[in-house]
């Protein structure tokens, strides 16, 4: 016999290493009963544990006493059978006792305990893989993990082993169970599939839904939902119909789907009663531990937000020492039911928007980092802009006077003007878009260039209160029950952006050398508009009427110099839209008779039918040298207007570029009946007339 195999004293029914002490020899009493119980063929010589030995001894003894107990009850029939009834007894039949160890072809991990199952490294800091672990292992990789097996910290992850745990473990290609072990599993396996049947979406686990379902759910990825509930994970409690990952779920799918209880109720096979106070539990906790950390004067200092969220742009352009706190502010709109109540009816309705809401006020930085939300406020004439930033300032919310100094910037509009004589007493300096005077059609060269300045960093505010807005249930009418708790959810939102979302305007290499170019530019004088004023331009007697493709001298432009000239990218994205009635030939492009480098266009308005802006060009075969715009801001040099940027966008780079045909925006009208397309009636009772009298 080989050395390996002689050495070898494996036990041939557990097939387990056997200590000298416990070794036996199979004889042929045992091969036939390990032949017929485990269709095992024992060799001679074979090995038996003294533990299986046992096992076949009492099953030997059981079998012989079964067997006698027969043979006593078939001669007493035999002999009294003419004699006697049939016995009735109470005692059960003895049976046949299941075997003690199953042999499945199941892959398995060996057994350890002092030592890592995964690593092999040696304790005492390991430990014992979860029940809900193992089960998870065996439903995905058909792998049995023994249990009491014990592992190291590290191979574990929110209590489930990780993907490199899972690929380093060693296995067999087979495993022995007892009866215990294989009800166990079974009862599992039951709890398993009615656990996935009650509970239609399952946050408890990180593999039954993917990153996609997550975002598309929660309005979170995955990875940020386990984060947000490691934070606010000890107020939320289990019941016996949700996990606290569950209630947070709840939660955040009605902020970011905006859908009813009811169906709420159904995707979680839940209650109403339950996914009530589900999210009520949620934002309670949420508030308590999560936002005084991400949002609120106290969370950040002046010096962390010039220093990380503050645009070296917004800093060029308004700044002097770049130690000023720049801010940005605007209300921002919750439209609410309306109230029973008249008198909060009438103070909580807007003329502006014809509807009840509500106002909180948004401050961000030039980053687009929420700062604070304040409020939310009424909405009648005694609550506009100004009348709530005075609020604001004179009862010093959240200490707002200890945190702004001196020389801070505030980038407000236009609704703020009653509020800029407190700021200017308080040493802060107000930017807001200027005013057009009384009688005054157009904003002159050097207020439009202000403007611009103005507009070019107070965007990232509106586009704060659009990121607001994405959440669906703010999108929505709410109802009047829900408006204690509007602040909340605002505020929850606006966190939840400063901790898990990018920035809306992040930092550019160029934004020191644009803000430069803007400000020169800003003191310039609109050139072309003096000489559209002095030469009496507007006349047709010094245009002809040409086609845009007959302008063969326009300079091509690249989309970099396009966005140069325009100073942004907001018109550029209007530009499709607004020629496509040029395209359509809806538009007029004259030339002029004795300069062959001056274009006059009439542009269509976007919001009135009976209004149409007239622009002026100016260029040569190179550059752009000047432009003019009859509209509010079409006098700026500092970027150019939508109208503007139309015409320079489709004669300098759209018609050049290989599908210039389907430049414009698709038209919906085609699938719309119009009722002013009527066809004319012919009149013919007169002919009529005529043949019937002949």
């Amino acid at each position: 016999m080989p050395r390996n195999e002689r050495n070898n004293f494996n036990c041939v029914c557990c097939t387990k290493r056997v200590r000298p002490r416990d070794r036996k020899t199979v004889n042929k009493d045992i091969c036939k009963y390990l032949q017929k119980k485990f269709l095992i063929s024992a060799p001679n010589r074979s090995i038996i544990c003294n533990r299986c030995r046992h096992v076949y001894r009492k099953e030997r003894s059981k079998t012989a006493s079964i067997h006698q107990r027969m043979q006593l009850s078939d001669t007493d029939s035999d002999d009294d059978f003419q004699h006697q009834e049939p016995l009735q007894t109470s005692k059960k039949p003895a049976t046949q006792t299941s075997p003690p160890s199953i042999h499945l072809p199941i892959s398995s991990t060996v057994k350890s305990h002092a030592y890592c199952f995964i690593c092999k490294r040696p304790g005492p800091k390991l430990v014992v893989v979860p029940s809900d672990s193992r089960l998870s292992v065996f439903v995905e990789k058909n792998i049995l993990i023994a249990e009491g097996n014990r592992c190291c910290p590290n191979h574990l992850q929110d209590g489930v082993l990780t993907p490199e745990a899972l690929q380093n473990l060693k296995t067999t290609d087979h495993i022995f169970l007892n009866k215990h072990s294989v009800l166990d599993l079974l009862g599992k396996m039951r709890h398993l599939c009615q656990t996935n049947k009650s509970h239609r979406l399952n946050f408890d686990s990180r593999d039954d839904l993917s990153d996609e379902d997550y975002i598309s759910l929660t309005g979170l990825s995955k990875e940020n939902f386990h984060i947000l509930f490691e934070t606010v994970h000890d107020l939320i409690k289990n019941t016996p119909t949700r996990s606290s990952k569950t209630t947070l779920a709840i939660f955040l799918c009605k902020l970011n789907s905006g859908l009813s209880n009811r169906f709420l109720a159904t995707l979680f096979n839940l209650t109403k009663s339950s996914l009530r106070r589900a999210v009520k539990t949620a934002r309670q906790a949420l508030m308590e531990n999560f936002v005084p950390y991400h949002l609120g004067f106290q969370h950040v200092t002046r010096e962390e937000l010039i220093q990380d969220h503050t645009r070296p742009l917004a800093a060029s352009l308004f700044g002097t020492s770049g130690k000023e706190a720049i801010l940005v502010l605007d209300g921002t709109y919750i439209y609410i039911d309306k109230s029973s109540n008249f008198h909060f009816q009438r103070r909580s309705y807007n003329v502006h928007k014809g509807r009840p809401l509500l106002k909180p006020m948004v401050i961000v930085s030039t980053s687009g980092y929420f700062v604070s939300v304040l409020g939310p406020y009424l909405a009648d004439s005694k609550n506009n802009d100004s009348s709530i930033l005075n609020h604001i300032i004179r009862t010093n919310a959240e200490d707002i006077q200890k945190w702004i100094q001196e020389d801070d910037i505030f980038i407000v509009d236009r609704g703020f003007r009653d509020a800029i004589p407190l700021l200017q007493d308080l040493g802060i300096q107000a930017e807001m878009p200027k005013f057009m005077i009384k009688g005054q059609k157009q904003l002159s060269t050097e207020d439009a260039n202000s403007s611009r300045l103005v507009t070019k960093v107070r965007w990232v505010v509106e586009s704060a209160n659009a990121r607001i807005k994405r959440w669906k249930y703010l999108e929505k009418v709410l109802p009047t029950n829900q408006i204690p708790y509007i602040g909340d959810y605002v505020r929850i939102i606006c966190a939840i952006s400063n901790r898990f979302l990018p920035p809306l305007s992040s930092a550019q290499e160029d934004d020191s050398a644009v803000a430069a170019r803007m400000l020169q530019l800003s003191h310039q004088v609109n050139s072309l508009k003096e000489r559209v004023e002095a030469e009496e331009l507007d006349g047709r007697k010094s245009s002809v009427w040409i086609d845009a493709s007959t302008v063969h001298d326009f300079p091509k432009l690249t989309e970099q110099q396009l966005r140069e000239m325009t100073c942004g990218s907001y018109q550029l994205k209007l530009s499709r839209c607004y020629i496509k009635e040029h395209i359509d030939g809806n538009h007029d492009i004259l030339i002029h008779r004795e300069d062959r480098h001056l274009l006059k266009v009439k542009m269509q308005s976007r919001h009135v039918s009976s209004k149409a802006h007239i622009l002026w060009i100016s260029f040569n075969e190179t550059e752009v040298t000047a432009w003019y715009c009859r509209c509010k801001t079409g006098a700026r040099v500092v970027g150019v207007c939508a109208h503007i940027a139309a015409v320079l966008w489709y004669l300098g780079y759209a018609r050049h570029i290989q599908d210039s045909k389907n430049i414009g925006v698709r038209n919906w009208a085609e699938y719309v009946e119009d009722a002013a397309n009527v066809p004319e009636v012919i009149d013919t009772s007169d002919s009529d007339d005529s043949i019937i009298e002949e």
